[in-house]
């Protein structure tokens, strides 16, 4: 289904595929000609054609887990309006999980800096984030930056990046998104996909087949081939959205008449021109996937890329299911019991619950054929649930004048108004060893919402809407759509902005400064945070060895997302999943450095810094968090703003799982040092990290610096290294964060 070429090879005249360079243009010279190439050039404030590139975007928008903050940070650093468009949607904390009046005063707060500052306001449960900007703010050729990691509208003619809030605050300041040029990976489609196979089983397959290697980690992934023209948009959205899942830095597509009509029908064929590889492109490696050959797909805990057919599972269930169990107890230990291998009845797996939601999962056409497998059936009045959630009030009406809400609800389905909640645990969270299967975009660890500290796992599967309602009219028992006969004859799709004219507020342009925020008392100002000292030394807070730690991990989602206006109390939970005891550790820590700058410096800090022969009075001392590749998934600043909160300095680890983390790091003041992987680093928790002289080496431009580790065995060399910085951000980990870059600037 999917096969991986790890050398470069030319594309000529978007048709044909060579590997041989005789005769042509050279890679960077033909690298230039690729649809991604000219994209990034065209935005490239610079226009040098170089390794550089600093990007200016078209447009940008936010949930309203992170435009709270990115508001109240760019306002410390100077905004003045917005300069570009700026959607900022409720499609996160449309639930108060905690109780009362705090994520209606986030909405209201949002509502009040779109007037004041000129932005677009989209009211709870209007649009999830994503589906409002292919709505109405993408367009060939044009670039959108969003502060989740899902922002992806290449099948749409536009690229997306998700990035943290950092980097939303400087294009909201005029400012620059700053990265290497980079690679380019032509994913070339052939075929058509099988009746029953949908676009989540070709993007799990295509997530299995590059995740664990890295193929395309911080590249471009392009997609063209005589299989693109087989694909309705929505199938091409469901699969780009997910490519995020990669770790790849964003995606374009080819686009024809299909995109074309896409833009008429959502009123604005001005968005619309074609965009196509020139006549000799070059690419720095291929993926082809073979639609034809497609299975359905099933993804089990805890990643998206850790798939079967579902064939496979159903042929080996005992086999694959302890394989789970076991890397369950390897995550959990003690702290929980699970048991999926009770879900296998008279040989097959049963699933507990089913949703088909979100960014990924809630398009018409998924919609549309889950409808058409439960028509005249029934999901049953036993265990099993199943929610659906359409991901716009226009897709929402659409379902409702063409009898697919009418047939999804008289199956027993509960449908529910755009909400991202079970992509990320807020709502419909599955009972204690509950196995939901679900067609959104992720399934790491804890996301669901259960509590493993508190004795609570449930296990969420991947599998496209198709195979999920072949599930429900099952009885639960897991079952390939591929395996069951349906034609789905609703009428195709028709948009009806109507609702959204009525309801969003599109400021846009329209800044009137004379308006007044509107405060509710969860929303705080971000605390004091210190520049950079001369030395610095760190408390290691929280040592992590899994191969992979995800952002949410760092911070977790769920009911604390309702917390993300108020720095100190988010900061409570930061890691509480993993490292229960790092916010412990962390406070000690910092209360400690607030000592040590009042002249008192506590003994354990004053003995360390003996160790090393350094003095306290130009040396800070903060929190560190050791992990071997933090940073995968959400794009949620906050995984990084936290340990900023409680005193943290430093991240040390083998390498950044995305660049988004690693630039939340960055941005919040973090030095985001890696080691050599052939280092031992088998530290603890309560052992220190000295690293002398490393404002200076900052500044200077260094990329590595010898440090010592201190440990309760005596004193250990060990080599940082902090490459590949801007400039800009020496200058923003020296002044301690960007918001103080920007007030040393004014």
């Amino acid at each position: 289904m999917v096969e991986l070429t790890p050398h470069g090879v030319y594309l000529l005249n978007g048709k044909t595929i060579v590997s041989d360079p005789a005769g042509l243009p050279s890679p960077d010279e033909a690298r230039e000609n690729t649809i991604a190439y000219g994209i990034l050039r065209a935005h490239d404030v610079d226009g040098s054609k170089g390794k550089k590139m600093r990007i200016r975007f078209d447009a940008m928008a936010s949930h309203d887990i992170t435009y709270v903050g990115i508001i109240q940070t760019a306002r410390a650093s100077g905004l003045e309006k917005f300069p570009i468009p700026y959607a900022m949607t409720n499609c996160h904390n449309s639930l108060c999980a905690v109780g009362g009046t705090i994520n209606e005063d986030d909405h209201v707060f949002g509502l009040s800096a779109a007037k004041k500052y000129g932005g677009i306001y989209v009211p709870a449960n209007q649009a999830v984030i994503h589906q409002y900007v292919r709505e109405k703010l993408s367009g060939c050729g044009r670039m959108v930056l969003g502060s989740d990691s899902h922002t992806r509208y290449g099948s749409l003619g536009c690229m997306g990046v998700g990035e943290g809030g950092g980097e939303l605050v400087k294009q909201l300041l005029k400012n620059t998104w700053d990265i290497n040029a980079p690679e380019v990976v032509l994913v070339w489609l052939d075929g058509k996909p099988r009746r029953g196979v949908g676009p989540h089983d070709v993007a799990i397959s295509l997530v299995k087949a590059v995740f664990e290697s890295g193929f395309v980690k911080n590249k471009v992934l392009e997609f063209a081939g005589p299989g693109v023209k087989e694909l309705p948009v929505d199938f091409r959205n469901g699969i780009d959205v997910m490519t995020t899942e990669t770790t790849c830095l964003s995606s374009i597509w080819i686009t024809d008449d299909t995109v074309k009509e896409y833009f008429t029908m959502h009123e604005r064929p001005e968005a619309y021109k074609e965009l196509q590889p020139g006549s000799v492109a070059y690419y720095d490696s291929m993926i082809r996937i073979d639609l034809s050959s497609q299975e359905c797909m099933i993804a089990l805990p805890f990643h998206p890329s850790n798939a079967y057919t579902i064939h496979e599972l159903q042929a080996d269930p005992e086999g694959i299911l302890k394989a789970v169990e076991e890397d369950t107890r390897k995550r959990f230990g003690d702290k929980v019991h699970v048991d999926l291998v009770s879900k296998i009845k008279d040989g097959k797996v049963v699933a507990d619950q089913a949703l088909i939601a979100g960014c990924s999962g809630g398009t018409y056409d998924n919609l549309s054929a889950a409808a058409t497998i439960l028509k005249g059936k029934t999901i049953g009045n036993d265990y099993f649930t199943m929610s659906c959630y359409p991901q716009s009030t226009p897709v929402y009406l659409a379902t409702t004048r063409n009898h697919i809400a009418e047939e999804l609800l008289e199956a027993g389905v509960v449908i529910k108004p755009a909400f991202c909640g079970p992509c990320f645990g807020a709502g419909d969270v599955p009972a204690n060893n509950g196995l939901s299967i679900r067609h959104t975009t992720r399934n790491f660890p804890n996301r669901e919402g259960s509590k493993p500290g508190n004795g609570q796992i449930s296990l969420v599967s991947l599998m496209d809407a198709r195979s999920i309602a072949a599930t429900a009219a099952n009885g639960g028992v897991i079952t390939a759509a591929t395996d069951i006969e349906y034609e789905d004859t609703h009428k195709p799709y028709s948009y009806d902005g109507r609702i959204y004219k009525s309801r969003v507020y599109d400021g846009y342009g329209k800044a009137d400064l004379s308006v007044e925020l509107r405060y509710g008392p969860n929303i705080k100002d971000w605390p004091v945070m210190y520049p950079m000292e001369e030395n610095m030394l760190v408390e290691l807070a929280a040592v992590i060895h899994d191969p992979v730690t995800t952002t949410d991990e760092l911070i977790p989602s769920g009911e604390t997302s309702s917390y993300r206006s108020n720095p100190l109390k988010l900061s409570e939970f930061a890691l509480s999943r993993r490292v229960p005891e790092y916010v412990g550790i962390s406070k000690r820590i910092q209360s400690q450095d607030l000592e040590r700058r009042a002249g008192n410096v506590p003994t354990n800090v004053a003995e360390a810094l003996k160790a090393v022969d350094a003095s306290a009075s130009d040396t800070s001392f903060g929190s560190c968090v050791f992990a071997n590749k933090p940073g995968d998934g959400s794009a949620r600043e906050q995984a990084a703003s936290c340990q900023k909160v409680l005193g943290g300095d430093a991240n040390i680890c083998y390498e950044y799982a995305t660049k988004r983390y690693r630039s939340n790091c960055i941005n919040w003041g973090i030095v985001p040092f890696t080691i050599a992987p052939e280092t031992a680093f088998d530290y603890e928790p309560g052992d220190f990290v000295f690293v002398p002289g490393i404002r200076k080496a900052i500044l200077d431009g260094a990329e590595e610096i010898d440090a010592q580790v201190i440990t309760k065995n005596g004193v250990k060399p060990i080599h940082l290294f902090f490459q590949n910085l801007t400039a800009d951000e020496r200058e923003i980990l020296a002044d301690g964060c960007l918001m103080n870059y920007y007030k040393n600037r004014k």
